[in-house]
């Protein structure tokens, strides 16, 4: 069966024998992967390189969507100082990465998987030195959208690069390994943000130094071969011969070549035949429809049920549960990028044996119980947070908070929630009553010279811990199955006559998705509160549990033909305990 899928157990014996035997395939294979691992590292490290901009540039720090809009009206165009916002910094990346999948999806097919990746590395360095160099928040945005549109090009191109220029004995291990190099890039971006903690500048170094990467697999690329598939659908038959004669072992590579021209010339006539039939037809084909609904849903639950807000906005959500220190927010959220890392491992351990369909469910089930966690933690985090103190208050009387008003109803989440405060925590004990005072740079110098804490996103709280703890079980939870399952179940789902436009849909779908959550996650924080954006991504997690066990198929251990037939068969697939049928092996199949 054509497509990508985990490898099992023996499928990475043979990549590490590889190592001996043909050490060209993995260099190739991960010299590719690090478009994946700048695609990790990108969306990684702003959720640190934002507790520094903020520092450096404080209408970062309090301007949201809806303050945005607002400041629109008096000012000229949405990229003035005045009218920057955190949630666009992180959010440019994500709407550059969905035009960048588009992007890629054409010049993969005009001009190669190798040129398309060079193309990545190009915006990649270009937005990594934007970044560094940034002049202002403006010019740190712009840099965002380059690395956005490398992103969607490497999100697509380098999976697609290594699957067919792979073995196929080893192609589901090496384009797993893809996927892995993605949540190392994250945790990677995470160290790299603690190492650069002290330094001056600290934010331009975590933003710049994704150009080394892509400046190194841009040179690399130029001694890598082009796709064989792309070289054979060119007529450059001769040019893809050489290349498979390096990936192949003697006696296999010309049942190989064979496969290969039969292939292309099988896609050939499909495509050409494409023509006679519109693209309605997706949605009148009953297989392909079930199979686009259940693809697309996956990919939006995904995005939906909140996990970019915990790896864009990681070290933020720390300090909201009353962790004040930058230091110690990012050396906590390396280990919810450790746990995300890990997850994918047991994944690619677990998938052919479980199933994709109870990894869903389990998945669900995991994050619906820490995402209610997580609602009661922060909850009883904003009702009970320490009181404004009328005395600690005065001690900084040139630097009151300009709507401070000495009453009872005072606390520190309405100080935080006043334009331009901040919270000066008691230096005898946080939970003890301290001043809402200006965000102003003297004032957290003064502050901490007073060897009191600065809170200026959460308040200081005794169930922070318990948010950590609800963070860790909600990627633990996620990553083996709503992590990467959504991405498997897209590649096997469609027949193949219509998989590479349902899966472009799909993976739209997905970004658009992501570019939603990314947007929106701080003004939610704002209007509704931490714990009950929480609870909303708990509500979409339960809905998405009951559309897996409805409308979700079984696709482990079957062929493209058989998940079509089941589809035309019935819409319904609430059943998934039952033990699978051996999967029929049709004669001539491709596997």
């Amino acid at each position: 069966m054509e497509g990508i899928h985990p490898a099992d157990a023996s499928a990475w014996r043979e990549l590490f024998a590889l190592l001996k035997k043909n050490p060209y395939v993995l260099r190739l294979a991960f010299s590719a992967g690090i478009g994946g691992l700048l695609f990790g590292y990108d969306t990684g490290v702003i959720s640190g390189a934002l507790l520094y901009i903020r520092d450096d540039y404080t209408v970062v720090d309090k301007k949201t969507w809806l303050q945005g809009m607002s400041a629109m009206c008096f000012e000229w165009g949405l990229f003035t100082s005045d009218g920057v916002m955190e949630e666009l910094i992180v959010s440019m990346a994500v709407a550059g990465a969905i035009i960048g999948a588009a992007i890629g999806g054409w010049t993969c097919d005009r001009f190669g998987r190798k040129i398309s990746i060079i193309v990545a590395d190009i915006l990649f360095f270009a937005g990594a030195i934007l970044m560094a160099v940034a002049p202002n928040p403006s010019v740190i945005i712009v840099g965002r959208a380059f690395v956005g549109l490398g992103v969607g090009m490497a999100s697509m191109t380098a999976p697609l690069y290594i699957s067919e220029a792979s073995p196929h004995n080893i192609r589901g291990a090496l384009v797993s390994l893809n996927g892995f190099l993605i949540t190392g890039g994250q945790f990677l971006s995470y160290i790299i943000n603690l190492a650069f903690t002290e330094a001056p500048h600290s934010w331009r170094w975590m933003l710049g130094v994704a150009g080394l990467p892509a400046l190194i697999q841009f040179g690399l690329m130029f001694f890598l071969p082009e796709s064989p598939r792309w070289l054979y659908r060119q007529g450059k038959g001769e040019e893809a011969n050489t290349t498979l004669r390096k990936l192949y072992p003697a006696d296999q590579v010309e049942q190989e070549i064979q496969d290969l021209k039969d292939s292309v010339e099988k896609e050939a006539k499909e495509d050409a035949s494409s023509e006679k039939y519109k693209f309605v037809k997706l949605f009148q084909t009953k297989s392909v429809r079930r199979a686009l609904l259940a693809g697309v849903m996956l990919q939006v639950f995904q995005q939906l049920v909140g996990i970019n807000t915990v790896m864009y906005y990681s070290p933020t959500i720390v300090q909201l549960a009353g962790i004040a220190s930058n230091q110690t927010a990012l050396r906590l959220s390396l280990i919810t990028s450790s746990l995300n890392a890990a997850g994918t491992i047991v994944s690619i351990t677990f998938i052919d044996k479980t199933g994709r369909k109870k990894l869903l469910v389990y998945s669900l089930c995991g994050v619906i119980v820490s995402l209610a966690l997580l609602t009661g933690v922060f909850n009883q985090t904003e009702k009970n947070s320490p009181p404004v103190g009328f005395v600690e208050t005065a001690k900084y009387s040139n630097f009151t908070c300009p709507a401070y008003q000495p009453s009872d109803s005072w606390d520190c989440m309405r100080c935080l929630k006043a334009p331009d405060c901040g919270f000066c925590a008691s230096s005898e004990h946080k939970l003890r009553p301290g001043a809402c005072v200006i965000t102003d740079g003297k004032m957290k110098d003064a502050c901490k010279l007073d060897h009191s804490l600065w809170y200026t996103k959460g308040c200081p709280s005794k169930y922070g811990w318990l948010a950590l703890v609800g963070l860790a079980l909600y990627i633990m939870s996620f990553s083996p199955g709503m992590g990467t399952v959504p991405w498997i179940v897209n590649s096997e789902i469609y027949p193949l006559r219509y998989r590479g436009v349902c899966g472009g849909i799909a993976a739209t779908a997905n970004w658009i998705s992501n570019l939603f959550i990314a947007q929106t996650f701080l003004t939610f924080t704002e209007v509704l509160g931490t714990g009950w954006t929480f609870f909303g991504f708990g509500v979409v997690a339960f809905v998405g549990l009951i559309f897996v066990l409805v409308c979700v198929p079984e696709t482990k251990g079957l062929h493209i033909e058989e998940v079509e037939n089941m589809l035309d068969q019935r819409a319904l697939h609430y059943k998934f305990w039952k033990k699978d049928p051996k999967p029929i092996i049709q004669k001539g199949s491709v596997v």
